[in-house]
């Protein structure tokens, strides 16, 4: 038997070092102190969870592939990593699919890993623990081709004896697992977009889409995690705010099962280490029915929103 693409390899490892970050996400928030820091404001937050949180996942992916480019999103010294934050397993499920023949001569150097520690910190902090997720989306010439979400809380109001946390991973040309692929009622458009970065222009673009409902939740892995469970139709987010960590890993899950992200103009992202970390022409995703969405941006929202 061969030793599995490295493709795998790196999936198989990023599962479990989710897994080791939802346990430090619960652990921060059942020690109480969440060691919250102001980043740029009220809405940008950071707390001990991200810190630590990165510090695993990129310390223990960097071991394990040292000439993968990691990219996180805290600006963190480079301390010396304690060993308790070190996951060095890895998912044996995941070891045994077939890595699609595209991606099987890949090398280390090739992949860039964008990581997002902790999506939906204000929620995080706010008690909205559903909200949060932990991403580490897998990028390649650009394209995000893998990813993980990893749902620290999922569950969490099922009772004490609930199961907490769920890991969701995906591949281009395998599909994605871990959840219940489910689309959005027929003939409903439920839009799912941000709760704490509204705007006039946010507002403006999901009115013109005529919806029957809007979700207004926190973290850019929980909406697409709306879309692939069918809970919403559509994922519109007109402004600059997202960055390309909480992009990669949702739009790789999304486009696994045949779904579509772009920005407001319907430009794909691009995920090379060179490339700039906002996504400042918004997003737009949905499983199914890309064109009617998009056809109703209006032209004023594209205007005000350049790539």
């Amino acid at each position: 038997m061969a030793s599995p693409a490295l493709l795998m390899r790196v999936v198989a490892s990023a599962y479990s070092v989710a897994e080791k970050a939802a346990t430090i996400v619960r652990n921060v928030m059942a020690a109480g102190d969440l060691g919250i820091v102001e980043k740029t404001g009220a809405n940008d937050l950071q707390t001990k969870a991200d810190r630590l949180v990165q510090m695993s996942i990129c310390a223990s992916l960097a071991r394990k592939f040292p000439k993968v480019t990691i990219i996180g999103e805290e600006e963190l010294s480079s301390d010396e990593v304690t060993e308790e934050l070190i996951e060095d397993g890895h998912c044996e499920e995941i070891l045994k699919k077939t890595c699609p023949a595209q991606y099987t001569g890949i090398k280390e150097e090739e992949l860039v890993i964008w990581v997002d520690p902790l999506d939906g910190t204000k929620e995080y902090t706010e008690g909205l623990l559903d909200h949060v997720t932990v991403l580490i989306g897998i990028a390649y010439g650009g394209k995000a081709i893998a990813g993980v979400i990893n749902q620290p809380y999922y569950n969490y109001e099922a009772g004490a004896d609930a199961v907490l946390g769920r890991t969701i991973w995906g591949v281009l040309g395998i599909g994605a697992f871990g959840f219940q692929l489910t689309e959005a009622p027929a003939g409903k458009h439920i839009v799912v977009t941000t709760r704490s970065h509204s705007s006039t222009l946010v507002n403006d673009c999901i009115s013109a889409l005529n919806p029957d409902t809007v979700i207004r939740v926190g973290g850019a892995g929980n909406k697409i995690i709306q879309l692939i469970e069918g809970k919403a139709s559509a994922y519109v987010f007109a402004s600059p705010g997202c960055k390309k960590w909480d992009t990669c890993a949702p739009e790789a899950i999304l486009h696994a099962v045949g779904g579509k992200i772009t920005d407001i103009h319907g430009n794909s992202f691009q995920y090379n280490k060179e490339v700039k970390h906002m996504n400042s022409a918004g997003v737009l995703a949905t499983l199914r029915n890309y064109d009617y969405y998009a056809s109703r941006i209006p032209n004023t929202v594209k205007q005000s929103l350049v790539p």
